[in-house]
């Protein structure tokens, strides 16, 4: 087992890998507002063929966890993480070559089985270098690394399709990958010491204990990845031209609500600031809906950046905090593999909800599905987990 036995969470190696997933994700969050721009422009897509190729990236990395946190807890965390990244990096080039629908379908699939892989490993590796005491303000911390990525990516890949084009935006991806592989070589894992082997099974893929957060988890993403396939297009229905704004009102909000809910979380337990989190996004997805205006549009970003920051670091503690070291890249993948699935159907379901209620319905129809996962939350997953922890 990986000895948790260290206090400080501002390692040397915590601090390299929070770096190396911040320059990540800003190479993936380039691809946020632009990949509808990109596939409108170059291949006049319509918004459910728009929603597809956003969805299949999804599907890919859903595949892709059980399968990884399988390989994570079975082969070194470390040399998996660094041949994902490898291939994440390059198949950003692929995009510059496509010609066709057919081959963005091929290399959205492919991305998200690097990213699916990828992700996972960064993840648990995170939990790896966090003290348990300090784990939510932990994961709050290494999750902010993809926050202030969001909030300067898309503003940053917006300014470059503007001046260059969009194959030096595929480029400068590869670029900002590159530098933060760099970060990760120095990066020294804990390695497990197993006291039985690993055999190969279906069933082992999922970390049972982690299922009921993890739910929750997918209900409360379809609202986020409805809003990263389609914010910029509804902000050019109501007049807004630029989602930048949006997208930098939305990573403060998640910023300042993981710094301080992960803490939070650690001191007073996942009722109250869960609670929070899942109000505040219900009143953010009416909002936007409701107020189609560049005041309403740019509050809601806020609201919800609040929201999805408060709920992030308090379920994936959550989902880690009871299970062994031996089972961390299950628990990390059948959580991520929920979350994962949560975004992909929110891209798929706004694509088609959207042509035929429109933007304000869609929005409201997701606020739904946000008051449900807090119905199931409080009446199942809260009682679940409190009673898995006395237990553990």
């Amino acid at each position: 087992m990986i000895q948790e036995t260290k206090k400080r969470l501002w390692t040397k190696d915590f601090v390299l890998l929070t770096s190396a997933n911040l320059l990540m994700a800003i190479a993936f969050y380039f691809m946020t507002p632009v990949m509808p721009l990109f596939m409108a422009d170059r291949f006049q897509s319509d918004t459910a063929e728009i929603g597809m190729i956003m969805f299949t990236f999804a599907v890919a990395a859903i595949i892709m966890r059980p399968f990884s946190g399988f390989l994570l807890d079975f082969l070194n965390r470390y040399v998996v993480y660094l041949i994902a990244f490898v291939f994440f990096m390059l198949l950003f080039l692929g995009y510059a070559l496509a010609a066709t629908v057919t081959l963005m379908l091929v290399l959205r699939f492919l991305h998200g089985l690097t990213w699916g892989t990828m992700n996972t490993a960064a993840y648990t590796m995170a939990v790896d270098l966090t003290p348990a005491k300090r784990r939510g303000e932990g994961l709050g911390f290494f999750g902010l690394s993809m926050n202030v990525a969001m909030a300067v990516a898309p503003m940053l890949a917006l300014a470059i399709i503007h001046r260059s084009g969009y194959n030096i935006l595929f480029y400068s991806a590869v670029l900002f990958c590159f530098v933060a592989l760099l970060c990760a070589f120095f990066v020294r894992v804990p390695q497990l010491s197993r006291t039985a082997s690993v055999k190969f099974s279906f069933s082992g893929l999922f970390e049972k204990s982690a299922l009921p957060i993890a739910i929750i988890a997918l209900l409360t993403q379809v609202s986020y990845g409805g809003i990263l396939s389609f914010i910029a297009l509804y902000g050019r229905e109501i007049g807004v031209e630029s989602s930048g704004l949006f997208f930098l009102l939305l990573s403060v909000g998640l910023a300042i609500a993981r710094i301080l809910s992960g803490r939070l979380f650690d001191k007073i337990g996942p009722a109250k600031v869960s609670f929070f989190g899942l109000i505040l996004l219900v009143f953010g997805l009416v909002l936007v809906g409701y107020a189609p205006t560049s005041i309403g549009f740019h509050c809601a970003a806020f609201v919800l950046g609040i929201g999805f920051g408060v709920l992030a670091p308090a379920f994936q503690a959550m989902a880690n905090n009871h299970v062994v070291p031996e089972r961390r890249g299950a628990a990390n993948s059948t959580y991520l593999m929920f979350f994962d699935s949560g975004i992909g159907i929110g891209m798929l379901l706004f694509g088609q909800l959207i042509d035929r209620i429109g933007y304000a319905g869609t929005f409201y129809v997701s606020a739904v599905i946000t008051l449900v996962a807090l119905i199931v939350f409080f009446s199942y997953t809260l009682p679940n987990y409190l009673k898995t922890k006395e237990s553990f």
